[in-house]
């Protein structure tokens, strides 16, 4: 196995590396693509892009009643199927340019615990669940048409979240250890993994925490995530508390913005920058951190808001994320050169109303998901002018970078209700 290596060097200097990284570059102005479903009516969710432009997510089938792993490539969507159980889903950005793509998805099997591990919802009016979640739930590695089982460390479970483009695999696994203080339908402890050459490696986690899962990683083998505990009580449920980077098989806790809990570390890139979120001090609310050289600096929100998260970042230092307000009307955002926009304000005119950010490639595509004049949840991809394979502009060139600003939307409470459950934000097991 191959070791998780890093080398950091702590200075108490990022304020001032924000401050110098505050230049006048304007955000790029973007074209707005809705990217369409696997067949079903009610939505579909963009979570990875990598640099070769291939975008994975999820989206529902025909009958909206189950929801499957989804490529799209080459204007061309592609279901990724499933273990042999109902749906499936890439979560999380892969990162991987050699055509691997990972998540999770349910098997044939029952559950013998019933702990409904991977939860799937198919966007229903109601954010009700899909069909199967009595269903066993398996990381998977996907290439070339074929999806291939994860292991787990001896429990029913796992999840994939990233891959890199040396191979290594990234998630959470169950163990066999049936945890009292899990909140129900949840039994076992799950740690942080990686998979590589057909094994798996537990990570560490921070002493007196239960659970953690690995969530993001670097072509350096440098990986993030969170470890926390697996509950403490209905009103708590499983909670992230520490925010972690891995490195020479050792861990390290980043800290958090003053918070206690709730602070995950989603992604870091090939420079060592790491971006998450982080409870402020109170714990009431979190906001969007980027922590370079040993520090961790607090991103803010968009104006109005209350909490932000960051999902990703590129080798640019460009960040994207969502800002929310107290009622979790949510906007997607694009961070850069010490300045956090509105990504709706950045777009020519489109009929989407673009909600989360969940990645960006080294090209500065962005996709998430966005809102369509139906209020219906679509998966979409931000193309900077001139970038796409049509050479679309963004009209003038001339033009200020900045378009004419969006009026904020107040969501529909169906749409909150769903999106409280699918984005990461506080969310259970720090994953799926």
């Amino acid at each position: 196995m191959r070791k998780i290596s890093i080398a950091v060097t702590t200075f108490a200097l990022l304020p001032h590396l924000l401050a110098a990284q505050a230049q006048n570059a304007a955000p790029a102005r973007y074209n707005v693509i809705n990217l369409g479903t696997l067949g079903g009516v009610l939505g579909s969710f963009a979570h990875s892009i990598n640099n070769e432009g291939w975008i994975a997510g999820v989206a529902n089938l025909p009958d909206d009643t189950e929801e499957h792993a989804a490529l799209w490539r080459d204007g061309v969507v592609a279901d990724l199927g499933t273990l042999g159980g109902d749906n499936s889903n890439v979560n999380s950005p892969v990162k991987n340019n050699n055509g691997l793509i990972v998540g999770f998805a349910q098997t044939s099997a029952i559950d013998p615990l019933g702990e409904n591990f991977c939860t799937f919802t198919c966007n229903d009016a109601n954010g009700g669940a899909c069909n199967g979640s009595d269903q066993s739930c398996r990381g998977f590695r996907w290439r070339n048409g074929v999806m291939n089982a994860l292991g787990t460390l001896g429990g029913n479970n796992s999840f994939a979240t990233g891959a890199n483009n040396r191979g290594l695999v990234i998630g959470s696994a169950e163990n066999s250890t049936q945890d009292p203080n899990c909140i129900p339908p949840q039994v076992l402890d799950y740690k942080p993994v990686v998979w590589h050459g057909g094994a798996i490696q537990e990570l560490s986690v921070v002493d007196g925490d239960a659970t953690g899962a690995a969530l993001g990683v670097n072509d350096k083998n440098r990986v993030v995530g969170a470890s926390g505990i697996c509950g403490s009580g209905p009103a708590l449920g499983p909670v992230p508390v520490h925010a972690l980077l891995w490195q020479n098989d050792a861990v390290s806790d980043l800290g958090s913005l003053g918070g206690v809990v709730n602070n995950v570390a989603y992604a870091i890139n090939n420079t060592g920058q790491i971006v998450g979120t982080s409870d402020l001090p109170g714990d009431n609310t979190g906001h969007a951190f980027l922590w370079q050289n040993g520090a961790m600096a607090d991103l803010g929100t968009l104006p109005g808001d209350l909490l932000s998260v960051a999902n990703a970042i590129n080798d640019k230092g460009q960040v994207v994320g969502q800002s929310c307000d107290v009622n979790f009307n949510c906007r997607a955002f694009l961070w850069q050169s010490g300045v956090m926009t509105d990504l709706n304000n950045l777009t020519s005119p489109s009929s989407l109303y673009l909600l989360v950010a969940y990645d960006i490639n080294s090209q500065g595509e962005i996709v998430g998901f966005a809102l369509d004049q139906s209020n219906v949840p679509v998966a979409f991809a931000a193309v900077p002018c001139g970038q796409n394979e049509n050479g679309q502009s963004c009209g003038d060139p001339a033009q200020t970078a900045v378009g004419t600003e969006r009026q904020k939307i107040v969501l529909p409470e169906n749409v909150r209700r769903s999106l409280q459950q699918r984005l990461r934000f506080r969310q259970p097991r720090f994953g799926p």
